[in-house]
């Protein structure tokens, strides 16, 4: 069974991204407002009506504006840590909030949702793997390095979300002052493209089908800098770059069943109506 999968807006002014099978769908973060999450989905043929749960995996701005709207209005559970809930200052219906921890897989319908810890500067920050059917889509953006847990997830994952934030070049050149500079390329801040180009070439899957390079600076990175760092290394691996502005397209990804067994499916089903799926 496919999953398809989509990045609403990736970048520091918002991230929201949508994972699904035939019959449920999550969003992982919330960082457009309840309106223009409707608005992008409704573009692209999808219904909020599918949507099951949402995921939030820290407190920040970028990922939590649209939060109370879609829950409330949907009435959506909210998958949140309780540390993360309280640095949050979000009004949310307490019947809605539901917590996890990274020692459990939360299951929604026929998806999986694998929780793990993750080095980036917020109270109890997470990022997710999300499985159906034998298909992994990995969503593992604001890290400050590759730590042991992203290594095991990202190592798993058939299509990913990664962050390939800052160019070293333009960060350490540009105007932002060194104590940002500093916070942004530490630990705990995000994932270079360098550093996301070696955890890409070192610990990918041999069936990572999908890289979308996510989370990219406005001021200290440009996405054709990031394609032309990628291109000669795709390999097999499809790699495109999520926008800070719009939806991207969605993708099919399967990771279980061999490319003709796939095809003999889609012939079979090609007088269906696509945007059923959704």
């Amino acid at each position: 069974m496919s999953l398809y999968l989509t990045s609403l807006n990736s970048g520091s002014n918002a991230n929201c991204y949508y994972i699904a099978n035939r019959n449920e769908a999550v969003l992982v973060d919330t960082g457009l407002s309840c309106r223009e999450t409707e608005r992008r989905m409704v573009k692209l043929g999808l219904s909020m009506e599918k949507v099951r749960a949402i995921f939030i995996s820290h407190e920040h701005g970028d990922h939590i504006t649209g939060l109370a709207g879609l829950s409330k209005k949907y009435r959506l559970p909210v998958y949140i840590t309780d540390s993360t809930l309280r640095n949050t200052r979000i009004p949310i219906d307490q019947q809605l909030i539901q917590s996890f921890n990274h020692t459990k897989p939360v299951r929604i319908g026929e998806l999986s949702i694998q929780a793990f810890q993750k080095s980036h500067d917020a109270a109890d920050p997470h990022s997710f793997m999300i499985t159906g059917n034998g298909t992994n889509v990995g969503i593992i953006t604001d890290i400050g390095y590759a730590c042991k847990h992203v290594l095991k997830y990202f190592s798993r994952c058939h299509a990913v979300f990664l962050e390939s934030n800052y160019c070293d070049n333009m960060l350490a050149n540009g105007n932002y002052p060194y104590h940002l500079q500093q916070r942004i390329s530490s630990d705990r801040g995000h994932l270079s493209n360098r550093q996301a180009l070696e955890l890409f070439q070192h610990y990918k899957s041999p069936e990572l089908q999908l890289l979308i390079l996510s989370h990219l600076s406005k001021n200290n990175n440009k996405p054709e800098l990031v394609e032309q760092l990628f291109a000669p290394h795709a390999g097999k691996t499809k790699v495109v770059v999520a926008s800070r502005y719009e939806a991207g397209p969605i993708f099919n990804i399967a990771g279980n069943e061999p490319m003709a067994v796939l095809q003999k499916k889609r012939a079979l089903q090609k007088n269906e109506n696509q945007l059923s799926l959704f």
